[in-house]
């Protein structure tokens, strides 16, 4: 699953620890979302689309093979 996790993060002006602290993960954790390194769990997900006031549908994107 992909996600614009850094996209709207730059977006907001935010840093990766200011996003941490907001939905209450580790800096380290936010910079493995971006790289693709960890999928988050889906209350993360919900928390992170939250903070940024989206879907979760607009943050994360499923690889097309994962809709087949």
């Amino acid at each position: 699953m992909r996600n614009r996790l850094r996209e709207f993060r730059t977006r907001s002006g935010w840093t990766q620890e200011d996003v941490g602290r907001r939905v209450g993960v580790s800096r380290q954790t936010i910079i493995s979302l971006e790289s693709g390194r960890y999928q988050p769990s889906l209350g993360l997900a919900f928390r992170l689309a939250r903070a940024f006031g989206l879907s979760i549908e607009d943050l994360f994107l499923p690889e097309e093979e994962e809709l087949r």
